[in-house]
């Protein structure tokens, strides 16, 4: 109105880079992620992050979950909503986007699409996994859930080892279909196909990677057929989820993981643990291989991830600062 004063002096604004999906997917190479990763480890090895608990918070069926991560420089906060009901009316269940912020002056540098984020960075774990606990001249991949953790599992594994040839199983046949499509137009020279069971795909793979949200285990409890495999855990992530059987731990002198939560969190450990399949004192972080350059030989090996906030943050900053570099994404005033 006329005679009013404007109290725009009074604010400060600042400029906010949005990254997208595809910029995301297209900004770091596989190789580049797996350094932001093991820079992650090296951090978590020596205690040099803050990262709260995960705080969630509910109304009704839908839940909000917020991931908060402090480093040297940088902090974020990853935002997940679940809303179960979601497909009824034709959208997702779950939103993630990723604020990033100076560690400094707090000011928000960055906001990512989370899904995307989340799906690369999950994929990275996985190949340093590989990398550390498999042999170097593994070339046969069985990929068990055809999700997009199921791709990225495989593009990152394809990038740590020289991979000839891929096993796929799901059963649900018609994403199964898609998903090999899809993985040949980004693999062209790799030779992918199905299995008919998940024993066909172990049989026939060095390399195991599990990605679904199954209750029951995925992998046949056939000890003879599991002994000097190398087995990577992605789906479960709730302790009544699990994918791997009681006969793969009384193969394996150590169980490796990305977290401690993951022996609390995913029921791939905390029911071989309850059952007195599994010790405690088996399970060691996989960052003790990755600080100390060195690689898990056993016969067979098994890695767990459940994942952690500071993938996320570690991750976002690599973004981030290679998009400011190569003028990648959109700059918005707030």
């Amino acid at each position: 109105m006329e005679g009013e004063k404007s109290i725009s002096p009074l604010l400060y604004s600042n400029h906010m880079l949005i990254l997208n999906k595809s910029e995301i997917e297209n900004l770091l190479s596989p190789k580049e992620v797996m350094k932001a990763i093991e820079k992650a480890f090296t951090l978590f090895h020596t205690d040099s992050f803050h990262m709260p608990d995960r705080m969630h918070a509910h109304q009704n069926d839908n839940t909000l979950l917020l991931m908060p991560c402090f480093t040297q420089n940088y902090f974020g906060t990853k935002l997940v909503s679940v809303n179960p009901n979601n497909p009824t009316i034709g959208k997702p269940s779950i939103y993630g986007t990723m604020v990033l912020n100076d560690g400094k002056s707090g000011e928000p540098l960055a906001l990512l699409n989370g899904a995307a984020l989340t799906a690369i960075r999950t994929g990275a774990v996985g190949g340093i996994g590989i990398k550390h606990i498999s042999a170097e001249n593994s070339s046969k991949l069985g990929v068990i859930g055809t999700g997009i953790q199921g791709f990225t599992q495989t593009i990152f594994a394809s990038n740590v080892r020289p991979i000839e040839e891929i096993t796929v199983f799901d059963l649900d046949y018609k994403k199964l279909n898609k998903f090999i499509s899809k993985l040949k137009q980004s693999l062209p020279e790799t030779h992918i196909r199905s299995a008919k069971s998940t024993e066909e795909l172990v049989l026939k793979s060095n390399i195991i990677i599990c990605t679904t949200s199954s209750k029951m285990p995925v992998i046949p409890n056939n000890k003879k057929l599991l002994s000097g495999k190398t087995f990577i855990g992605i789906g479960s992530y709730k302790p009544d989820m699990r994918e791997f059987p009681d006969e793969l731990f009384l193969l394996l002198d150590k169980v490796w993981v990305d977290t401690p939560f993951a022996s609390k969190e995913s029921g791939d450990l905390v029911i071989p643990l309850s059952n007195k399949i599994l010790a405690k004192e088996q399970i060691h972080p996989i960052s003790n291989l990755i600080v100390a350059k060195k690689k898990d030989n056993s016969e067979t090996t098994f890695f767990k991830s459940v994942g952690m906030a500071l993938f996320d943050v570690v991750v976002a900053e690599y973004m981030y600062q290679k998009a400011i570099q190569e003028n990648i994404g959109t700059q918005v005033e707030l």
